[in-house]
């Protein structure tokens, strides 16, 4: 088993492919023929999913689809001390999840042609991220 902290860089909101990042913070994976890999998020505001990797316009609608899904400053929300981003940062990486599992096949990640795993950054202003990746197998 094999287990790497990886911090990531501040990005604006969006949702940015952090693939390279991963693999390169990760050289033990090329150790393990067939496994599994968990990516996991130590933050409640932002958020891990796989997704489209060829084409930025399907991030660009995901980041539309969320804000309108779920929007700011609604007066309803109780919990809005750090800003009218906060709650719907909460519930946006509630609805996504907090981490992704990858089968690892011949030392790589064995992702589809067209996959990438994406941070889901879900803050105006959410500041570096940790991440906390885990394999193993055989």
């Amino acid at each position: 088993m094999y287990q790497e902290s990886l911090q990531l860089r501040e990005r604006r909101r969006g949702f940015h492919l952090i693939t390279t990042e991963v693999m390169q913070a990760f050289p033990n994976i090329r150790e393990i023929k067939t496994g599994i890999c968990q990516v996991f998020i130590q933050h409640t505001s932002a958020s891990l999913t796989i997704n489209e990797n060829a084409d930025p316009t399907v991030r660009m609608d995901f980041e539309m689809y969320f804000n309108k899904t779920v929007p700011e400053n609604d007066p309803q929300y109780i919990h809005n001390d750090e800003g009218p981003d906060d709650m719907p940062a909460h519930l946006k990486a509630a609805l996504l999840g907090s981490s992704v599992m990858v089968p690892i096949r011949n030392g790589r990640l064995a992702l589809g042609t067209w996959q990438g795993i994406y941070l889901c950054e879900h803050r105006d202003h959410g500041g570096p991220r940790n991440l906390v990746i885990t394999a193993w197998g055989e």
